[in-house]
């Protein structure tokens, strides 16, 4: 098993060069000074660079094909397979053009916070146009190289196996159904009492404490892993060394909270990828989708159902300090539940939430294949929010430039978000089906049986099933929009 032992040590330093890009990226968008993006990206396109001479060498291609030869177990089989996944991405695109988009991207993105800022998209449309050209001849090298249409292959960069065949049906059903199930939803919460907001302010430092205690609630172990802020919440960093983000308003304790169990869910996804695969691309989180699961199983399925909000209401009363009828349980679950159309991505609900993920995969598509120019994305995404939320868009900060993907690069990543809570629904059903105790544990703030469940079903499997696969020994069926829109129509309808 000479090559196969080659290749997990060729792929163990990939993973430490990929966890050191991770933690340069993390420091970059909550950190580092805004006079050193220049030498940030010059560090992260050498570390790219390195990354990719390093899976493309010609002793890696001829590893891979002597280690097919050797007597593999399953598990061994399963990390080849995975190896050879990376290997054909990588080999896809040259050397200079991986360099020339991380640099770009690095760019492009501290642009973005300016733009933001300011509502200034013609600040950032030159750098936009750039990724954006960089993106469209990576998607092409890749589709070439792996016989896929250019947007499947950078699909499959996110979440291996995905294709656009598989997507559109789910969200065609979705876009037929959603405008109708948002205006029952608001029709049903028009016939209740009106919720109350939280009266604040709320300190920043008590936001940051009630957030680190959900976190050790759900698990997040502080021993490899920290809480920061940054501009637009993240998890990132490297295996041992899980750094998640949130962003905090003193005038609204509701958004960081949940955004803190967003993030949390996807930490607890990377500290519990098992460990006898450290390193090793069967090893890996299997792909965004997967990866966005694990965040709305805490925050959406969990975080705010019923059961963990009678537990975080008498919480948020002590440490605010809060009296009256709006710090009851049952007013913070209808505020946590309301169904309003907004124009920010992050702070949607779950039925609205959809409509953006809807908006953004259109208009990637569009600018993919050339037919929606760069400097049209403003109009485009104003239009597209007309029609799919009735909102008038005051400004592209509220519009085309709240998100940091597009800046970065991240073609083919939003439609992950909402498959994403499609595989949590799912999930979800058939854990509190396996275990009936995770209801009445999340009651008393003890998430431990979800949790263990994930851990057994999802976590400790990393890569070594493709989706699919895994779904269906986790949940007994394949990728289903079914368990969603049924979680949607009980928590909002049927209430």
């Amino acid at each position: 098993m000479q090559a196969y032992r080659s290749l997990t040590l060729t792929f163990s330093r990939l993973d430490a060069l990929e966890g050191a890009a991770g933690i340069l990226g993390w420091d970059a968008q909550t950190l580092m000074p805004d006079g050193a993006a220049e030498g940030r990206a010059d560090q992260l396109a050498t570390l790219r660079g390195m990354i990719h001479d390093l899976v493309t060498a010609p002793a890696t291609a001829e590893d891979l094909a002597r280690a097919g030869e050797e007597p593999l177990g399953e598990g061994e089989r399963a990390n080849l397979r995975e190896m050879r996944r990376i290997h054909r991405h990588a080999t896809a695109v040259p050397r200079d053009l991986v360099e020339a988009n991380s640099r770009a991207v690095m760019r492009a993105e501290m642009i973005w916070r300016e733009a933001r800022r300011t509502a200034d998209f013609p600040l950032l449309l030159p750098h936009f146009a750039e990724v954006l050209r960089l993106q469209r001849e990576i998607a092409q090298a890749k589709g070439a190289a792996l016989g896929l249409a250019p947007y499947d292959a950078l699909l499959d960069g996110y979440d291996p196996g995905l294709r656009w065949s598989m997507v559109a049906p789910l969200f065609a059903e979705l876009r037929s159904v959603l405008p109708g199930l948002i205006e029952a939803a608001r029709a049903r919460q028009a016939r209740e009492p009106a919720v109350l907001p939280l009266p604040g302010p709320f300190a920043v430092e008590r936001q940051r404490e009630v957030g680190l205690a959900l976190m050790r609630a759900a698990g997040f172990d502080f021993r490899r892993g920290r809480l920061d802020v940054s501009l637009h919440p993240f998890c990132g960093g490297a295996a041992d060394d899980v750094r998640i983000t949130t962003r905090y308003d003193e005038a609204d304790v509701t958004r960081a909270l949940m955004g803190v169990l967003h993030e949390t869910g996807h930490a607890l996804y990377e500290q519990g990828r098992p460990v006898a695969w450290r390193g090793q691309p069967a090893g890996h989180a299997r792909g965004m989708s997967l990866h966005e699961s694990q965040s709305l199983i805490i925050e959406m399925q969990a975080g705010r159902s019923r059961d963990f909000v009678d537990y975080l209401a008498p919480l948020l009363r002590q440490s605010f300090g809060g009296e009256g009828p709006a710090w009851s349980a049952d007013n913070l679950h209808r505020l946590y539940t309301r169904v309003e159309p907004g124009f920010i991505r992050v702070d949607a609900d779950e039925v609205t939430y959809p409509a953006h993920i809807l908006l953004r995969t259109e208009l990637e598509t569009a600018m993919l294949a050339g037919d929606l120019a760069p400097a049209d994305l403003p109009a485009a995404f104003d239009a597209g929010m007309k029609d799919l939320l009735g909102l008038d868009v005051p400004d592209d900060a509220r519009g085309c430039l709240q998100d940091i993907h597009w800046p970065g690069g991240a073609f083919g990543y939003f439609p992950t978000y909402t498959l994403g809570a499609m595989i949590a629904a799912q999930l979800f059903e058939r854990a509190n089906a396996a275990e009936p105790e995770i209801r009445p544990a999340l009651a008393r703030g003890d998430f431990s049986p979800l949790v263990g469940w994930l851990r057994r079903e999802v976590h400790a499997r990393a890569s070594t099933l493709d989706t699919q696969d895994l779904l269906v020994a986790a949940t007994g069926r394949g990728l289903s929009g079914e368990p969603f829109l049924n979680h949607l129509r009980r928590r909002y309808l049927d209430a």
